[in-house]
């Protein structure tokens, strides 16, 4: 196996690899997702079709374990619950939902957020769109999830936390379309959330993000330029980055997972993680309500779009990466551009000392920065977004 499929694999794997018959085969443990558990007698979770409700209400909210938005009444704004995986207690992880149905049949958008659960401002922003539609005034639907990863969430951290082998932290956002008895909660969490509330629902989908905590970025997008149902959509937002990502990068991302199935798909990040900031939230709520008038979901003229302002689009994030610990001072900010050889930054060790400068080895744009001043080795200090033009490109980027 090669180092770089090797950095690829979670440490998890390699322990379900060594728990294995001898006689697996080496291409089930090179899968990045978790090997199949036993599955249990019932009827597959994904049979059949229609919104099932399971008869429990949590503060006055119905709660479902299916969703069919064509179920629920047109012209009306509907909040639910959906049970999610079950907790070590054997009760349930719950997530909230909210259906704005329009009056009128027409196009459905999914709108998701907090699948890691230190991001913030996605969330907010999410709901700042929900809270602005009339469905009484709309054709089509809009279903917004704002708490995917709830244990996440909880404690305001990036991944969910799994108790199954012992103290282990799963990024959520690299278990789609997830596993229907895979190996840990979160993997089963994400295939019942997928196959029972998401894909069914979604003619279109965007998935937020901020950057990860203690990793500030800029107002960007990630999606395949390639594909014109994507870039349309990429296109309406005011944002001065595009990520043009190839989804071979990370094939088990949420949008990658919609795009699978057949659905057009993108990412958005709303700045940094744990606050909130308003006037990049701004930003990404404005495109979102472009991409519900361009699909015919509500009425009005467009706002802002990437035509008004300067966009650069790259398909690769190169990391410049701690050599030495101590604090880090920086010579360049965000959306800033770039040459190849120029200083980006120093580090000073407890003596004041320069221990480390930092150059770019690329031309391009500064679209990610550590925000924490101190660093130890190999933390990400600098993401700058270029346009590599050979194949490849760096696999790198703080969703």
């Amino acid at each position: 196996m090669s180092d770089k499929a090797t950095d690829h694999l979670h440490r998890r794997d390699f322990v379900i690899a060594s728990l294995a018959a001898a006689g697996a085969s080496a291409a089930v443990l090179a899968g990045a997702g978790p090997a199949a558990a036993q599955a249990p007698a019932a009827t597959s979770a994904g049979a059949g079709s229609g919104t099932v409700y399971t008869g429990d209400t949590i503060r006055r909210k119905k709660v479902v374990s299916r969703l069919d938005v064509s179920d629920l009444a047109a012209g009306q704004r509907h909040h639910l619950y959906f049970q999610g995986v079950e907790m070590p207690t054997g009760q349930h992880w719950y997530v909230s939902v909210t259906v704005a149905r329009g009056a009128k049949p027409g196009k459905r958008v999914v709108l998701t957020s907090g699948v890691h659960g230190d991001e913030m401002s996605s969330i907010h922003t999410v709901q700042t769109v929900m809270n602005g539609l009339d469905p009484a005034q709309m054709s089509g639907t809009v279903m917004a999830v704002t708490d995917i990863s709830r244990p996440a969430l909880e404690s305001m951290q990036r991944r969910w936390p799994d108790q199954g082998r012992g103290i282990d932290l799963v990024d959520m956002n690299r278990e789609w379309p997830g596993r229907e008895n895979g190996l840990s909660a979160a993997s089963r969490h994400a295939w019942l959330l997928f196959n029972r509330l998401l894909r069914p629902n979604a003619d279109a989908a965007i998935d937020f993000h901020t950057g990860t905590t203690g990793f500030a970025v800029s107002a960007f997008n990630i999606g395949e330029t390639k594909r014109p149902d994507v870039k349309a959509m990429l296109d309406l937002y005011p944002v001065g980055h595009i990520f043009n990502m190839p989804k071979a990068a990370y094939p088990t991302v949420l949008h990658n997972a919609y795009v699978d199935a057949g659905i057009p798909a993108f990412t958005p990040e709303v700045g940094a993680a744990r606050v909130l900031e308003p006037d990049i939230i701004a930003l990404f709520v404005e495109g979102t309500i472009n991409v519900l008038k361009h699909h015919g979901i509500i009425a009005g003229p467009m706002g802002r779009t990437g035509k008004d302002v300067r966009v650069f689009v790259g398909n690769s994030g190169f990391p410049v990466l701690a050599t030495e610990g101590g604090i880090v001072e920086y010579f360049v900010k965000l959306n800033d551009k770039v040459e190849p050889g120029q200083k980006l930054a120093i580090q000073r060790d407890s003596f004041g000392e320069v221990v480390a400068q930092y150059s770019s080895a690329v031309a391009g744009e500064v679209m990610g920065l550590r925000s924490d001043a101190m660093a130890e080795p190999g933390n990400p200090l600098v993401m700058v977004l270029f346009d590599k033009t050979t194949p490849g490109g760096v696999e790198v980027y703080p969703e």
